[in-house]
């Protein structure tokens, strides 16, 4: 008998602890390669507590339980997980090892899945648990596995080749990158986790992830640039192994541990934020020498060559027409009052789908009308779908999967009415002003060579900081090319240092996003989000290379909601000349109402 209520499913889980001489386990949003998005079959948050976020974890004591979520998701863990079962807890103020000493009991034995945890968190909190004389347990098998009786098989779709119309590089060329690192560090392989990493290594593709078209494996790079790819049988194609070629071994993805636990004497580089602890230990126990570096993979795959870039544009111009199609059926059919963000969201979809190209929404599309557009991160259901009323703001953050490019895209929009409900309030047109102030800031930003992303971020904030307001995101990611939406090395935000992404310099090649924002709680929410793309920018008389960025996204952005009496001459011609770009990329794939409402959209200022 299925368990259908999560008070169920904690009791089950408790028993499965104390069965197994536990008192206690932690519970993260992870799979085994440390992915932002995980198949259903790595979805044990969500079916232990019923939260729906991306980012989260859970810890589960004997008598309780506490889930830690970071300021994205204060809101929507309340509404999603039952405050009777559930400490509510919010990094990074409060931390998983502060709130197990405070509740655990001396010497408990907490147990973690070593497949879904990095080395250093596991260190961190095993010398937390110390302090109370508990102990961190690495378990064998998951035991939310044991009681989650339905729970669904890992994807067995196969892996595709992408095609190298695309890629601008071999997977020669690129292994031969990895190679000569290897070489240079005096290292004799890497493990590839990253599920993104190993796609772009390997030139592969896949759809074991909703939202990212990656394959389930894992990969062992070696200094003489051959690799071993560990992937599930049923998953290999005879395509895939004439891509592949004699100097990539395909192995069966289940004697990726014995592998590893054969490594003696070698030394192995290890990624620590993407590689688990199961891999270190299973290095260190077999004999290797294991070196924490960061993937080789990560920086050549953020740096997009020029083949990535066309392909990027091209993406962008076709999606551009979509979503305008969408936001032009918006301002028809919203003002009447019958649709609701489901709806809005299934009819942007249905746009995208027309264009015969996409291979799959980038993420959930953040369909957000009235107070929801004020979850930065919301994602509507059956169970909080509302109406878009008019006299409202509604927000749509949303983006495509494509052969030739990822994309990514915010609009806010006001959703006009009759009578008082035409026009959006002031308030609401000042904060999004601001936020448009910021946007052409960072739009408009020349920077040295070695600027790290976060030496920009208060260049979106300043506008909102002068009215005492902020926004508690970043104002730029990183995002891959027909891969990962959200890609490191770089970032755009407040946090310090390299591991945040902040530190990363901006290279020329490094797709960003552009998105700074606003939230009134149980209000109203604006977001304007842009891709761009950091190129080199010519100074006359500059001492030292400079950059700057190319706008990648062109969708007409929401006039209504400016007060154009905020906006400097610069900021005027900024709007003039995006509009103007934007008329011209459009206008060829449009016609009828929808041509007739960007072209009005897109008129100057």
């Amino acid at each position: 008998m299925l368990m259908q209520t999560h008070e169920a499913r904690l009791h089950a889980l408790r028993e499965e602890l104390k069965r197994r001489g536990l008192d206690g386990f932690i519970i993260p949003i992870s799979d085994e390669h440390m992915s932002e998005y995980v198949g259903a079959y790595a979805q044990r948050l969500a079916w232990l507590t019923g939260f729906g976020g991306s980012a989260g974890t859970a810890a589960v004591l004997p008598n309780k339980a506490a889930m830690f979520v970071d300021g994205r998701y204060t809101v929507q863990v309340r509404d999603q997980v039952d405050g009777q079962l559930y400490d509510y807890c919010q990094v990074p103020k409060d931390t998983i090892g502060q709130w197990i000493a405070a509740n655990a009991a001396k010497g408990a034995r907490i147990g973690y899945d070593p497949w879904l945890h990095t080395r250093n968190w596991a260190q961190s909190l095993a010398t937390a648990l110390e302090k109370i004389g508990a102990e961190l347990v690495a378990v064998d098998s998951n035991p939310v596995d044991a009681v989650w009786s339905d729970r669904p098989e890992p994807s067995d779709a196969v892996a595709l080749v992408h095609d190298s119309r695309n890629t601008g590089q071999s997977s020669a060329t690129k292994r031969a990158l990895v190679a000569d690192w290897l070489k240079s560090e005096g290292l004799d392989a890497a493990v590839i986790g990253a599920l993104d990493s190993i796609a772009w290594l390997l030139n592969i593709r896949g759809s074991d992830v909703e939202r990212t078209p990656v394959a389930l494996s894992y990969v062992l790079a070696h200094c003489d640039g051959t690799a071993e790819l560990f992937i599930a049988p049923e998953k290999v194609t005879p395509e895939l192994k004439q891509h592949l070629g004699n100097a990539v071994t395909i192995r069966p993805r289940d004697s990726f541990d014995h592998a590893l636990a054969q490594m003696k004497g070698q030394k192995v580089a290890v990624d620590p934020e993407s590689g688990v602890a199961a891999i270190f230990q299973l290095l260190e126990n077999g004999g290797a020498n294991v070196v924490s570096a960061r993937d080789p993979v990560l920086l050549p795959k953020a740096v997009k060559n020029p083949v990535e870039q066309q392909g990027h544009r091209d993406a962008q111009a076709r999606d551009g027409a979509a979503v305008t199609r969408f936001l032009h059926w918006l301002s028809v059919e919203a003002p009447k009052g019958g649709e609701t963000e489901l709806s809005a969201a299934a009819r942007l979809r249905a746009f995208r789908e027309e264009t015969g190209a996409l291979r799959d929404l980038s993420f959930d599309t953040i369909s957000a009308a009235g107070p929801h557009a004020a979850l930065p991160h919301y994602r509507v259901d059956e169970d909080s779908n509302i109406p878009i009323a008019p006299g409202s703001v509604y927000l749509v953050d949303s983006g495509g999967q494509y052969a030739d490019g990822t994309t990514d895209i915010t609009r806010t929009v006001w959703i006009g009415g009759n009578g008082d409900l035409a026009a959006p309030p002031a308030e609401v047109k000042d904060r999004n002003t601001r936020v448009l102030k910021g946007h052409i800031a960072i739009a408009t930003a020349v920077f040295p060579e070695g600027t790290p992303g976060g030496a920009l971020d208060s260049f979106a904030r300043q506008y909102l900081w002068q009215a005492g307001v902020d926004y508690a995101h970043g104002t730029g990611h990183g995002v891959g090319s027909f891969l990962s939406v959200h890609e490191g090395p770089q970032r755009i935000a407040k946090a310090s240092g390299a591991q945040a992404g902040t530190g990363e310099p901006l290279q020329a090649g490094m797709f960003l996003s552009n998105e700074p924002g606003y939230y009134k709680q149980g209000a109203y929410g604006i977001r304007i989000e842009n891709l761009v793309l950091v190129e080199p920018r010519d100074i006359a008389g500059a001492e030292g290379d400079y950059f700057g960025f190319e706008t990648l996204t062109f969708v007409p952005i929401d006039r209504t909601l400016v007060d154009v009496s905020l906006l400097t001459p610069e900021e005027k011609a900024w709007w003039n000349a995006y509009h103007a770009r934007t008329r011209e990329i459009l206008a060829p794939q449009l016609e009828g109402e929808a041509l007739a409402w960007m072209l009005m959209g897109c008129e100057p200022l």
